[in-house]
């Protein structure tokens, strides 16, 4: 018999409602906005970091980054070649930052010195939406290569989120994947949700995409 304790289950998510409450206020203190980046292993998140920096720096911004995994440096080694500072937050085996290990990032950057900061949470499509971070917006990235099902797969991110990305545009044909089903499917969800197609090889998408993320 499977047996939850609802209890228990409500105080781990007033607890970590509460941290990122805290964090949202001390970013806002800083003058920090943050965007919390969800999606699957391999969506693009990483790219789409390393494509809004210069984009950023352009504009007169300074991006900063927490890149979350359950264990190793891979993304965040790609992130500070950007020469952006950043934090790497494992989480061992937990498959989701939560608002204390974001808590614990702030405390190890340079806040003052950041005006946009990027939380890329770790790779999957379930763990991190009952968990609130503290960022003011949570950008949903998808790819191509995942399926058009995956959005009708995922249906509570797609409530949860402010901006939906459907990257890898230019792979669709090659494996079949409709691209009008995905966007559909994520307006079936969240009819106010603005969706953005992007290849993140080129560029493609990404100066209309920050204008949006920025926007407020």
């Amino acid at each position: 018999m499977h047996h939850i304790d609802v209890h228990m289950e409500k105080d781990i998510f007033k607890g970590n409602t509460r941290l990122a409450d805290a964090n949202a206020k001390h970013l806002q203190e800083h003058g920090v906005r943050a965007f919390d980046l969800l999606g699957a292993i391999g969506s693009g998140k990483t790219a789409l970091i390393e494509n809004l920096v210069p984009l950023l720096l352009k504009r007169g911004l300074r991006p900063g980054a927490i890149a979350g995994d359950v264990y190793g440096d891979d993304d965040f080694q790609r992130i500070i070649r950007t020469g952006i500072p950043a934090y790497n937050a494992n989480t061992g085996k937990e498959c989701h930052l939560d608002a204390h290990l974001v808590q614990h990032g702030l405390e190890h950057l340079p806040l003052d010195d950041i005006d946009i900061l990027f939380i890329e949470n770790v790779g999957n499509m379930v763990c991190p939406t009952d968990f609130q971070l503290g960022a003011e917006k949570r950008i949903i990235v998808i790819s191509s290569t995942e399926g058009d099902d995956v959005v009708n797969k995922h249906p509570m991110m797609f409530r949860s989120g402010d901006i939906a990305i459907i990257n890898k545009v230019d792979l669709a044909p090659l494996i079949g994947s409709d691209l009008v089903r995905m966007e559909k499917d994520i307006r079936r969800y969240n009819p106010e949700m603005p969706v953005f197609r992007t290849n993140l090889k080129t560029g493609e998408g990404t100066e209309e995409l920050l204008d949006a993320i920025l926007a407020e």
